[in-house]
């Protein structure tokens, strides 16, 4: 039995065993040094996971309009990051004169809700102007094409939008009735990343409602699956798309206030490492399947703020979170040398790969 397996075994196979056990080694090393070095209190790792949660949350709301464009189109919107960051600078201004006029503060829920809907609004009419006039021309060519149009449409929105609003990094206003922190089942959790937490988790769920109970989520399934035969079955496919399109743009909008509530600031370059971001988590996850992206962006986010105080510090790293984004990779590479297409993604990964 050993020879046989042995017997299978290429050099590729061997190195990336090599690989793995090193990894895990220094995960399991790092841990245990950091862990029994007693660091940090138990109230620490709890506000790792918070904030984790909450940064995962942003990745899961971005990641979803990569996987769902990929699902219909099979192709990387690499100008996704830009659509996210469209909607997040377009509302700073109009949080920026709520702040000023002191309507935030008299009415926060209202001036968030509004700041919301801009957000949204803007980065759906981004990605919809996207597809109409960068995409759906491409759409019978080589994947290679779109995809480098995807990228040329990234930095064309990055230098448009810095050309509309300026280069220089703007603080985002304070919103007073987010300050503080709730005690929730016995856990103190500041109300900015509370907000985020339940924000994402109920658009998360009503996207999963939208696509699999409505009319229309069943007609972006069926496109999915062969975008010829849904149109034989009446279905327009084009609208379907736009659709889409739309879709994964809210859910990059509502992100981008939501990103802005955490990190307090937007600028005309934001949107590329949160999009790289979340296409890594829409990779972790399955591309192409919602609820993997969803688990992906979760996943990372929690990762990437544990792993540099749990992993590194126990190494005798200095200043373990600035290689936080090295965390992140790293994490990727590891779990996909053991899943490579996914945590949910090997339905996916054997149909269209």
């Amino acid at each position: 039995m050993l020879q046989r397996l042995t017997k299978n075994l290429t050099a590729t196979d061997i190195f990336l065993w090599i690989i793995r056990i090193v990894i895990i080694g220094l995960i399991v090393w790092g841990s245990i040094a950091t862990l029994a070095s007693g660091k940090y209190s138990g109230e620490n790792w709890l506000d790792f996971i918070v904030f984790g949660l909450a940064q995962g949350s942003v990745y899961a709301l971005i990641a979803l309009g990569y996987t769902l464009v990929y699902g219909i189109l099979l192709m990387i919107n690499f100008a996704h990051g830009e659509v996210f960051m469209a909607g997040a600078y377009t509302a700073y201004h109009v949080a920026l004169a709520f702040g000023n006029s002191g309507f935030m503060d008299r009415h926060p829920v209202i001036a968030l809700l509004i700041c919301l809907l801009v957000s949204v609004i803007t980065s759906v009419g981004v990605a919809v102007l996207l597809e109409r006039i960068a995409y759906r021309p491409l759409r019978k060519a080589p994947r290679l094409v779109p995809l480098i149009t995807a990228i040329g449409a990234s930095f064309f929105l990055q230098y448009t939008f810095r050309g509309l609003y300026g280069s220089g990094v703007r603080a985002y206003p304070d919103v007073k009735a987010l300050e503080g922190e709730w005690t929730i089942l016995g856990i103190e959790i500041l109300k900015t990343q509370a907000i985020v937490i339940i924000a994402s988790a109920l658009l998360l769920v009503g996207l999963y409602i939208f696509v699999q109970k409505t009319k229309t989520g069943k007609s972006m399934r069926a496109v999915a699956q062969d975008k010829d035969v849904a149109a034989l079955m009446g279905i327009d496919v084009d609208r379907v798309i736009v659709i889409t399109f739309a879709l994964g743009a809210a859910m990059a909008g509502a992100a981008g206030l939501l990103y802005a509530l955490i990190f307090k600031q937007v600028h005309f370059f934001m949107g590329f490492v949160p999009g790289i971001k979340a296409f890594t988590a829409a990779v972790l996850g399955g591309i192409g399947n919602p609820v993997g992206a969803a688990i992906g962006g979760l996943f990372l986010g929690i990762f990437e703020s544990i792993g540099p105080s749990l992993f590194l510090d126990g190494l005798g790293i200095m200043a373990p979170y600035q290689l936080k984004d090295v965390i992140a990779f790293s994490m990727l590479v590891l779990v996909l040398i053991f899943l490579p297409s996914g945590i949910l993604g090997e339905q996916l990964y054997e149909k269209k790969a």
